[in-house]
């Protein structure tokens, strides 16, 4: 039986469109060490799922030799498939085709998936590998840069958005994952910056390579505007499907939830000596937070930047959770600038996306310094603050060791809306640390003494018996319970139990003025 032409027609096309920039920009690709943009959507969508909109679309500039090649598509494959099962709206830019470059219609078909997003209540992943605007169109490119970032914001608070960057971004092609939830990278391959190497030298004579201005580690270390690092596009592709498992479609559903295999009452007798006696030592703040939540498995955002603070998502009885939480044995946990605006924009998260939020304090205050200072702590550190003190879904804290000063205010205190606070027996709740404390109360008596060093020891330890324990915080209410350590993972279960009906709300307003 003869195949109608018309159909054997349709079938070339599907096939010059799957070809994109056709074989030999295809293995060029592969031989950087890069999957093409069609062969990452199939690798990220569950099997067959993935239904392609907007195959035949064209450029339509004729300008500067561009209707010399015309490829379907306009380098970009847009549509739908599903994750896990859930429906996810995807875009991925083609490389091989003007080099991932941003047109006119290439725009459109992703603004278009965007709409779509919007209205059907489901999360947009945008897989991005691209030289930024595409000069030969000039203005309209702009344009079509701005009709994206205007639903990204749009966007925003309202369906998770995730960013893979997952080749060379530069220029208008960077502001979009930026206004985006979370953005992923791929070492040695994949690289943001508004302007490159050879314009940073020209324009202020330093000489720096791609992957130092603007590559994977660049951006999860120092600059903080990537999330995660991954080894290879497979690995990322791997953590997108992850982090998709604790999200919700839309700010409208709860976060999924999954039968737990971990039992709820399980009690970890590790917890109660893990905190040392002395105050100064330090310890693993995520040795706690994996032995309390489901199956010990914690997904951690933001894992190489901002140390001191650490954040993440796990599981328990089932229930999708954001964990912040002060890590001692970095800077002591103490809060800087950038642990601040790291915090504050994942409280923010979880809150625009109704996951509950678990603190665990050990805070000794705000670091000092006159660059912290001049850096704008006050500013920075408020985020966090307005961030917490904002946030209306669930909030449960555990104080395992100390809560110094604003600090104590700042980590979701009962004074801003903590809904349960909770203190281990190793807590220490006080406007300052001992020895700065009795440095301030007692200085002439001190000084006056015979013995200095011994007076102030007598005075310090006297503080520290007064102070260096939650009970005074306990009988103001301000702390619900003292608990021993191992009960810590049933306490959360049961209070997360007791709290998933929360209704809070605040101040009608178009919107709040974070201290940005």
């Amino acid at each position: 039986m003869s195949i109608d032409p018309k159909i054997l027609e349709l079938r070339q096309k599907r096939e010059e469109a799957r070809l994109g920039g056709g074989p030999k920009r295809i293995e060029q690709q592969h031989a950087r060490g890069k999957l093409t943009a069609r062969e990452r959507v199939e690798l990220l969508l569950d099997e067959g799922s993935f239904q392609e909109l907007g195959v035949f679309v064209t450029q339509r500039n004729t300008s500067f030799g561009n209707n010399k090649q015309t490829v379907y598509g306009d380098g970009v494959v847009t549509g739908y498939g599903t994750i896990n099962g859930r429906l996810v709206y995807v875009f991925s830019q083609d490389f091989t085709v003007f080099g991932g470059s941003l047109g006119e219609a290439h725009a459109e078909k992703i603004v278009r998936l965007m709409d779509h997003a919007m209205k059907n209540g489901a999360p947009l992943i945008g897989l991005n590998d691209s030289g930024g605007a595409r000069i030969q169109e000039g203005v309209v490119s702009l344009g079509g840069y701005a009709d994206i970032f205007l639903r990204n914001t749009l966007a925003s608070g309202v369906v998770p958005q995730i960013s893979a960057v997952m080749g060379p971004c530069a220029g208008g092609a960077v502001y979009s994952p930026a206004l985006t939830d979370f953005i992923f990278m791929v070492k040695d391959t994949s690289y943001m910056f508004v302007t490159g190497p050879d314009v940073v030298k020209t324009v202020t004579h330093e000489d720096v390579s791609f992957e130092t201005l603007g590559g994977a580690m660049a951006h999860n270390e120092k600059s903080g505007v990537a999330h995660f690092a991954a080894e290879n596009e497979e690995h990322c592709v791997s953590m997108i499907r992850k982090l998709m498992t604790f999200l919700p479609q839309n700010n409208m559903e709860e976060p999924p939830l999954v039968r737990a295999t971990d039992d709820p009452l399980r009690a970890e007798q590790s917890l109660d000596s893990l905190v040392p006696d002395v105050p100064m030592k330090p310890y693993d703040m995520k040795e706690i937070i994996h032995l309390v939540v489901d199956d010990g498995d914690f997904f951690e955002v933001h894992e190489h930047y901002a140390a001191n603070i650490i954040v993440g998502f796990a599981r328990l009885n089932g229930r999708s959770i954001g964990i912040v939480g002060q890590q001692p044995i970095v800077l002591a946990g103490v809060l800087d600038i950038n642990s601040s605006a790291k915090g504050a924009r994942f409280v923010r998260f979880c809150d625009c996306f109704n996951i509950p939020i678990i603190t665990f304090e050990d805070v000794p205050g705000f670091l000092p310094g006159v660059g912290q200072e001049h850096g704008g702590i006050i500013r920075h550190g408020t985020k966090l603050l307005y961030a917490y003190c904002e946030a209306t879904v669930p909030k449960i804290t555990v104080i395992t060791r100390k809560a110094y000063g604003g600090a104590y205010d700042v980590m979701s205190s009962k004074h801003i809306r903590g809904d349960l606070n909770y203190a281990w027996p190793s807590a220490e709740i006080a406007v300052m640390g001992p020895d700065g404390a009795v440095n301030i109360l007692y200085r002439d008596e001190i000084t006056n003494a015979a013995d200095p060093d011994a007076t102030k020891q007598k005075l310090t330890q006297e503080y520290r018996e007064h102070f260096a324990n939650p009970y005074i915080a306990a009988s103001r209410g301000y702390v619900d319970d003292v608990i021993e350590p191992h009960q810590t993972r049933a306490k959360l279960i049961a209070g997360l139990e007791m709290l998933q009906n929360k209704r809070d709300t605040n101040p009608p307003k178009k919107h709040g003025n974070i201290p940005l």
